[in-house]
Formats: C-alpha cells, structure tokens, sequence
C-alpha cells in the first residue's frame, strides 16, 4: 500500500506546480457576499444557475451577543447580479446542500436547534420531504454532507461537532439512501466523517476525517486543550450495489487541521477546502492527492462550480463570506433527469 502523502511533501509540491493550468489567476479570488452572523458552508448551484449556501448560526454565539436566536438560513445569489435573498428559513440549521439529477435540493440539517435529518426540497412546488430522520430508531448525530451518485442514492456524513442534544449514534458514519428510502450504514472507520463525494466514473466515494477532539464547538473554555484524531482524506471503493470499502488515506495533514468539504471536477480531481490555519485555502489534488495546485483563502469550508456558461467558476464558502473564482476546469454534475 502506497504510503500516505505528508503535509511537508504536500506543500513542496504545491509550490512546484503551475498554478494557471488549473486556476488562470489565483488573485482573481472575488468577495461576493459577506452578510451572515457566523459561518457561511456548502454551497451549491441549482440547474438554472442560482448559487445556494447554508447561513450556520451557532446558538452560543447568538446568546453571547445577547441577541435573539437565529434559526439558521438557506441563501440563494444570482450570479449575475449578485443580490441574495434568503431562501428558506428556518434552515433547521442545514450544512451540507446537493442538488439531484432532478434539480430538487437536497439538505444535511445539523444539531443545535436543528432537524439532525436530510431533506429533499421539491423546487417547483416549494414541499419539503424528509429522507432521513432516524437510524435503527434514533436521531442522527448532526448530518453534515452530502453527495449524491448516478443512481440517485444519496450519501451523507454524521459527525457531531457542536449542538446540545443527546449524542444518539454509537459511531461518526457515513449513510446511503436508497431510491426505495431505505437507509444504511456504509462507512464506520473513516473517523470524524466530514466532507463527502462520489467520483465522476462512480468508482470512489472520497471521505474527509477532520477529528477536532470535541463535540462542543463554543462551549469549552479557550486554550482548554483537546486530543485531535485523524486529519486525513480517505479514499473509499464503491462498488455497483453503493457499499463501500476503504482502499487508502490519500492525503494525511496531521499534525495540522484538514479539510471540511470537497467538490470533484469532470477529469476527476479533488478540490478540497483545507482548513490549515499555516497555509488554509482550496488545494486540487489528482484522484490519487497529488498536489495540483493551490488558492490562498481564509479558512475555508466548502467549495462548489457552477453550471452552463459558469461550469468553471468555483464558489468558495469561507468565514462569514461566498467567495468565487474562474478556473480552467469545468466542475462535475450530476447528469439531468
């Protein structure tokens, strides 16, 4: 088994590439909106173009400022004019968003205060369904993202990484939905699942571990100090009938912190919101983590390309902001239905 590339190697071959061959110009990077509380993630871009991203509104942080409650939000940007509306909200505090091959939206709803469920939204009528409320009769721990195969299945990460409630899952896993509704536990050793995607040829599903060491974002003292696990990005065998089994970790950044979400391009390369506070930004890797290039950002947490005219521009989620840049790449979608 090939040996894991190491962070010091990983920089040095970033440096060492041209960056222009997949980003023409990386200071070309464009603040496009910057109006929520907290933290901007995933974000996702319907069939018609409209540019959604989930509006997370950390509870504590609320209080701390003494201020009502948000009930966390769903925004949508025209790319053209730049104005946003809110889309839907309450949002029940969703993360992670992927549209389906049909063009309804699908949503990863967190804890704290959230549903702790995946909905698909109809687009045309406005219903939302519930795909996934419960495993073996109890709530998720707090789902998180989301990819979606050609098949139609829907695969989607539990971590739990802040929220009040009861921790009601034995394990940070991996699901698949299936077209019948059906729901199964595929991945349990990926270790504090995060970012999700399936390939473009259907026969890897990658996977993020972003192990922090808590399950309280906000509600420990600062400096107390926490055991961080694997900082790493899996690479997963996906085999026809959606099981999956573990082929090798591509990219390990420990002792830094790894990534959040993932996006693949049409050849099959990674672009990877990397949250190394030494060097954070979107790093794209070939399918095997080569380091391919590189683009400076705050710390990041999601990225997604656009469609149609703006299959190449890629939107970048980032602190309380929506970010976007042209690439040289076109971004991989699901085929329409």
């Amino acid at each position: 088994m090939r040996t894991p590339i190491s962070l010091l190697t990983l920089l040095i071959l970033a440096a060492s590439v041209r960056a222009d061959d997949y980003v023409p110009d990386p200071s070309k990077l464009e603040k496009i909106f910057d109006a929520v509380l907290v933290l901007t993630e995933v974000v996702a871009v319907a069939p018609d173009g409209m540019v959604y991203f989930s509006d997370i509104t950390f509870t504590h942080v609320n209080k701390e400022k003494k201020q009502p409650i948000e009930a966390g939000h769903i925004w949508k940007l025209d790319p053209k004019t730049l104005k946003a509306t809110i889309f839907r909200s309450p949002s029940g505090m969703s993360n992670g968003l992927k549209f389906d091959a049909k063009g309804d939206l699908i949503a990863a709803e967190g804890s704290d205060h959230g549903g702790r469920r995946v909905t698909r939204t109809d687009m045309k009528t406005g219903k939302a369904y519930i795909i996934a409320g419960e495993f073996e009769g109890r709530p998720f721990n707090s789902p998180n993202d989301i990819s979606v195969d050609e098949k139609g299945r829907v695969y989607f990460s539990d971590p739990r990484y802040l929220g009040h409630e009861p921790i009601d899952q034995p394990v940070q896993a991996v699901y698949r939905i299936d077209t019948d509704g059906s729901i199964h536990r595929i991945i349990t050793d990926a270790g504090k699942c995060n970012g999700v995607a399936v390939s473009p040829d259907q026969k890897t599903l990658y996977v993020v571990s972003n192990d922090n060491g808590n399950t309280g974002i906000g509600r420990l003292p600062m400096n107390t100090p926490a055991r961080k696990g694997a900082m790493a990005l899996h690479a997963y065998d996906l085999a026809e009938d959606g099981s999956a089994k573990f082929r090798k970790t591509i990219v390990d950044y420990s002792p830094q912190d790894g990534p959040d979400g993932l996006v693949c391009d049409k050849e099959g390369n990674l672009w990877v919101a990397v949250r190394d506070e030494t060097k954070p930004g979107i790093y794209v890797y070939s399918p095997d983590g080569k380091p391919l290039s590189y683009i400076k950002t705050e710390l990041p947490t999601n990225v997604g390309f656009g469609r149609g005219d703006e299959a190449k521009t890629l939107y970048i989620t980032a602190g309380k902001s929506l970010y976007r840049i042209q690439t040289n790449k076109e971004g991989y979608q699901l085929p329409a239905k």
